[in-house]
């Protein structure tokens, strides 16, 4: 009796494919997941989000106590800089006075009495309360009119100068007055100047013209009694053996 079971190779020939069919086609391979297929912890929690349905952010302990507590430190630390800003404010001493500097008009009288065209008028005894704070002359190069002014700081805080010139007197008198009106006259130490008044620069002055023509003009904001001292003190000064004072610079 003839065995006719067919044999393993047989078997294993008949179930292989056919050449035509598997020709040219790379038998498929599976891919291994790599690094960057893997998506991050974050990343899923991003995409995923938490159970309420907002996404969760993990943030350092340092970092949340700077997030939640900076800006109050800040506040406070503008708040305490402000307190004794205020503090230094109240207790440091202010003045809204403006301080002048004190002048030597030594040389400026010196330069007038020795050159100037006529007699010259200066303080003489001025109380040391009074401080001289500017000088300034025009006309000794030869053009136009001699003028000296000379300024003070009063006693009371007010401003007085003592204004002189051979300019025309109806002309320097009301230019230094800022006035065409004459509102009286005072007698000063035997001798009678007129007054004037300027409203709105509150401004009082005294104002004389000298026989040789030279007009003499005391004006300020100060009150009349104060202009009236400056008025009493000016002397004239005389050209003879002029000489300059001691420790005084050269006139400019």
């Amino acid at each position: 009796m003839t065995d006719k079971t067919p044999s393993s190779s047989a078997d294993t020939a008949s179930e292989a494919p056919a050449p035509d069919e598997t020709a040219g086609a790379p038998a498929p391979t599976k891919s291994e997941p790599t690094a960057t297929d893997t998506p991050a912890p974050g990343a899923r929690e991003a995409a995923g989000g938490s159970s309420a349905g907002r996404p969760t952010v993990e943030v350092a302990p340092g970092v949340y106590k700077r997030l939640t507590t900076g800006l109050g430190g800040f506040t406070l630390a503008i708040a305490a800089c402000l307190v004794l800003v205020g503090v230094i404010y109240l207790i440091t001493p202010r003045s809204n006075e403006e301080v002048l500097p004190t002048i030597d008009y030594g040389s400026q009288q010196w330069a007038m009495t020795t050159d100037a065209p006529y007699t010259v008028w200066a303080p003489a005894g001025l109380p040391a309360t009074w401080r001289p704070t500017s000088s300034r002359i025009n006309g000794l190069n030869g053009k136009g009119p001699v003028a000296w002014h000379l300024g003070f700081v009063t006693p009371s805080k007010h401003y007085a100068a003592l204004e002189q010139s051979n300019e025309k007197a109806s002309q320097y008198v009301h230019r230094m007055t800022n006035n065409k009106n004459p509102n009286g006259s005072m007698r000063v130490g035997g001798t009678t100047w007129t007054t004037y008044y300027r409203k709105d620069k509150k401004a009082n002055s005294l104002a004389r013209t000298l026989p040789d023509g030279v007009s003499l003009v005391v004006t300020g904001t100060a009150p009349y009694e104060e202009l009236a001292i400056l008025a009493a003190a000016i002397k004239p000064q005389p050209k003879k053996d002029a000489k300059l004072p001691a420790g005084s610079p050269p006139a400019s």
